[in-house]
């Protein structure tokens, strides 16, 4: 029973409702980045230096059965091994093409929390016993 209510506690805290919805907020926003990467990014990227779809690069590592195509696609369901590397490259540069556009929104963010102008602050007010201790000088200063 205590452990329940160790996990109630736990569970209730700031830090992990906070952390569920960051995670529920960065998933649909994977998915929005994504559709920018693979719809937007991608293909002027593949139209100004050429076709940047590494999927079709693999090594065949068996024999092919007869009557077999060789695209990664038909070997894969014909059970030959193949070593798809082109798949890893396309993903390593959706990767990379991905960090940078979050680092560049991340930038941006903080260069307008930056330019935010701060609220004036005004001066501290003097404590009493400073005031007080003040007052003691400047009168025995005066006789």
């Amino acid at each position: 029973m205590e452990m329940m209510q160790e996990f109630k506690e736990f569970a209730v805290k700031g830090n992990v409702v906070d952390l569920a919805v960051g995670v529920i907020i960065g998933a649909a926003f994977g998915k929005i980045v994504d559709s920018v990467v693979g719809d937007l990014i991608m293909p002027v990227v593949g139209a100004v230096i050429g076709k940047l779809d590494f999927s079709s690069l693999f090594v065949v590592l068996g024999s092919v059965p007869a009557g077999t195509t060789t695209t990664l696609d038909a070997l894969k369901k014909a059970g030959v091994p193949v070593f798809a590397y082109g798949s890893f490259i396309t993903v390593a540069v959706n990767f990379v093409i991905l960090a940078f556009i979050i680092f560049l929104m991340i930038k941006q963010v903080n260069r307008l929390k930056k330019s935010a102008p701060a609220a004036p602050t005004a001066p501290a007010a003097t404590p009493e016993d400073v005031v007080l201790l003040r007052e003691i000088r400047d009168s025995l200063k005066n006789r």
